[in-house]
């Protein structure tokens, strides 16, 4: 029977949890890091009230952004919720599939989502970004890491780690653009993050008043 891609994800991540990160981020680990979250960092006043989609174990993200603001994480795997508890308690985490989240309208300042809705099957990926519109107040920001061009897939062993199964399924940047248009949200800044042969893109978009 053909595995749930959602379980691959999630089964996944518990397994090479520390092989992805460490308790202490090594800036080595990604080049493109600060840059990219200082597109959404340098707009956001104290105390803004941000989602981080995809979490992972907290670090470094939601740590540097609950730092200056009331940060949510959310991640599929328990494995990463416990680590992120334990390694930024100034923040809030909730271990669910994200496509499943209700929050009340217009409740964040922000929503980030860096390397984790490309693991969510395209399908439901368009009905994400709603939910994340609606989420958002008017003016609010959404930065996220999508893909370069189109592409689904799996990998065994990833990151080395024997058992560890990933699975990825992302649309190409045009076609992300498109949604995001469409949901009344400007793009305004971009970013390419080079990886092997191809790369993802980095988009910080703006919800339009």
């Amino acid at each position: 029977m053909k595995k749930n891609p959602k379980d691959i994800v999630r089964q996944g991540y518990d397994k090479v949890s520390r092989a992805y990160r460490g308790d202490v981020y090594d800036p080595k680990d990604d080049p493109y890091y600060d840059t990219c979250m200082e597109m959404l960092l340098r707009r956001l006043k104290p105390g803004s009230e941000i989602l981080d989609l995809g979490c992972g174990c907290g670090i470094p993200a939601t740590r540097d952004l609950a730092a200056n603001h009331k940060a949510t994480g959310v991640d599929i795997s328990p494995v990463q919720i416990e680590r992120a508890r334990e390694l930024v308690p100034d923040a809030e985490f909730i271990c669910q599939d994200m496509t499943t989240l209700e929050f009340p309208a217009k409740m964040f300042h922000g929503v980030i989502s860096l390397y984790a809705i490309i693991h969510v099957p395209l399908n439901e990926q368009p009905e994400l970004f709603r939910k994340i519109s609606l989420w958002l107040k008017d003016g609010g920001w959404f930065l996220c890491t999508v893909g370069h061009e189109e592409w689904t897939g799996t990998e065994d062993d990833w990151l080395g780690v024997d058992g560890g199964k990933m699975y990825w399924s992302h649309a190409d940047e045009e076609t992300y653009r498109t949604w995001l248009e469409d949901l009344g949200f400007q793009v305004v800044e971009r970013m390419f993050i080079p990886e092997g042969k191809g790369g993802h893109v980095a988009l910080l978009a703006q919800k339009k008043d």
